[in-house]
């Protein structure tokens, strides 16, 4: 049945009716007068408040559609870019948006002005390559944003800023490099977002230090698995942790987690990363990590420590419960001893002791949600002051034992840089006074002397070596004796009774001076 306001006021002309039927007929006509803008266009499929357009050769969206719809199929046809205008009226009831499998290459800051109330936005499976800033500020009530299998290389910092209530994020299928810290920490960060789905990207490493402040309400929700990660301890340690805390993003593709060696960059060769420690990871190191992440807590005797139950349920409604080592029931309102629990789950341990370290167990139960979560946290309590000690004395015996090493050095430097050498010396001065010695050893000596090998010819050339005859002619019963001075015969006789050596020179110099000795007339 088709009618228009015209034909209706017509009959409303002729007809006689009473109140009643006249009221009814005035909210007919009202409806029909209204809805007469918004037809189900003949491309698409209209049920109630859903309106599907699949697969139809669109480039926008019609302009007849009903204002009153809540859900909009728009995929598998032909939109290649999001404008202002590309939604022509106002849909302040949709809440559903589906414009997957078209050829979107470009978002234009205010396409979605028309479009303020959307919660569910689907735009999976097209060409987007990068993000800028802001993109989605209008739709402050989103919940749930699909652009898996895109083209995505960038995200912006702010590209997602505005978005306040989303709780869900797909960008698995892209070509990202780098995990998007920014929706975590910076000015940007989405507090509400609990799954984040990066999986299948290009991502060979991850800021391991900085995701380890974010809350396990958000931590258990990051998808990883699928990218060419480069094997790594940390990494594994992390994953091992999240491994342990039962989060499905690991527990579920567990197989699905692989990495490469950094000399294989082409990764050309995946190996298992979360199967028997193939890594072999030092227990130190995943130590460092689980420190990082609140497993393992230190303390010192009498210092005030408390410890926070990182639930991924920790919502309204969630009461939290602790069991110490020695499995006495910590709750919130009870102290017991030194202890202490909040009601937001944390543990404060007033005056820590030896005794008091251990493994610690935090159950968060949600009755409302039908949840609970068992948390292991260890806790050592150790002595500052006799490790300061230790350390100490370690720091002593290094000092002494690098001062000794530093000390030697400098005297072996100064022993042969700045000590004389005798040798050298006593070389020297020897070839300088040999030609002396060897005068004054050819007068004291009345025996011809021999010829010197032909090695120490060629030594000894180019010098000038001068014998000095004797004044007077020897005298009868000198045995050959020449006498140099009067009344010196027995400096003579003493000299010629000591065995010259190679060390005399210095002592036959001393006793023959460099002056010319002239006989007595």
């Amino acid at each position: 049945m088709s009618l228009s306001c015209q034909t209706i006021s017509t009959r409303l002309g002729v007809l006689k009716l009473n109140g009643k039927g006249l009221l009814c007929l005035l909210v007919f006509t009202i409806s029909v007068c209204g809805s007469a803008s918004g037809l189900c266009p003949t491309a698409c499929i209209c049920a109630s408040d859903i309106v599907s357009c699949t697969n139809k050769n669109l480039s926008r969206v019609p302009g007849t559609l009903f204002k009153f719809i809540k859900r909009l199929d728009l995929s598998y046809n032909r939109i290649a870019f999001l404008e202002p205008e590309w939604v022509p009226v106002l849909f302040d009831k949709l809440n559903t948006l589906i414009i997957n499998h078209n050829s979107i290459s470009s978002i234009i800051t205010g396409s979605f002005s028309t479009t303020p109330n959307l919660k569910y936005l689907d735009l999976s499976s097209n060409n987007l390559k990068t993000l800028g800033s802001p993109l989605f500020q209008e739709l402050r009530v989103l919940e749930v944003l699909l652009l898996y299998n895109n083209q995505i290389t960038q995200i912006d910092s702010a590209a997602f800023g505005g978005l306040y209530k989303l709780q869900k994020l797909y960008l698995c299928c892209n070509s990202l490099s780098h995990f998007p810290l920014d929706l975590y920490i910076g000015k940007h960060k989405l507090t509400e977002l609990v799954l984040l789905d990066i999986s299948y990207n290009h991502i060979q490493s991850v800021p391991i230090q900085r995701i380890s402040l974010v809350p396990a309400k958000q931590l258990s929700g990051i998808y990883l698995h699928g990218n060419p990660f480069y094997c790594d301890c940390t990494l594994y340690s992390m994953l091992i942790y999240w491994y342990h805390r039962h989060f499905n993003s690991v527990v579920d593709f567990k197989n699905e987690y692989a990495c490469v060696l950094r000399s294989d960059p082409k990764g050309s060769n995946k190996l298992p990363l979360l199967h028997d420690n193939f890594l072999n990871c030092s227990e130190s190191t995943i130590n460092v990590s689980f420190h990082a992440f609140g497993f393992i807590h230190e303390a010192q005797i009498g210092e005030r420590l408390i410890v926070h139950c990182d639930s991924k349920i920790s919502d309204a409604g969630t009461y939290f419960i602790w069991v110490s080592p020695d499995n006495r029931l910590l709750e919130p309102d009870k102290d017991i001893d030194n202890f202490k629990v909040f009601h937001n789950g944390s543990l404060e341990i007033m005056d820590p002791q030896l005794e008091d370290s251990g493994l610690y167990s935090c159950i968060a139960i949600n009755k409302r949600r039908l949840l609970n979560e068992t948390i292991e946290v260890r806790i050592n309590v150790s002595n500052f002051t006799v490790n300061r000690s230790h350390a100490h004395e370690a720091f002593n015996t290094a000092f002494t034992t690098l001062a000794a090493c530093v000390a030697s050095i400098i005297l072996v430097l100064l022993y042969l840089y700045l000590t004389p050498c005798p040798c050298q010396c006593k070389t020297r001065r020897r070839k300088r006074k040999l030609p002396q010695s060897s005068a004054h050893s050819s007068i004291l000596n009345s025996t011809p002397s021999q010829d010197p090998p032909a090695d120490e010819k060629k030594s000894s050339s180019g010098k000038r070596v001068v014998f000095l005859e004797p004044v007077n002619e020897p005298k009868q019963g000198q045995n050959g004796k020449v006498r140099l001075f009067p009344k010196e015969t027995v400096i003579a006789e003493s000299i010629l009774k000591t065995t010259r050596a190679k060390s005399d020179s210095d002592s036959v110099n001393s006793v023959f001076s460099d002056t010319p000795f002239m006989p007595s007339s």
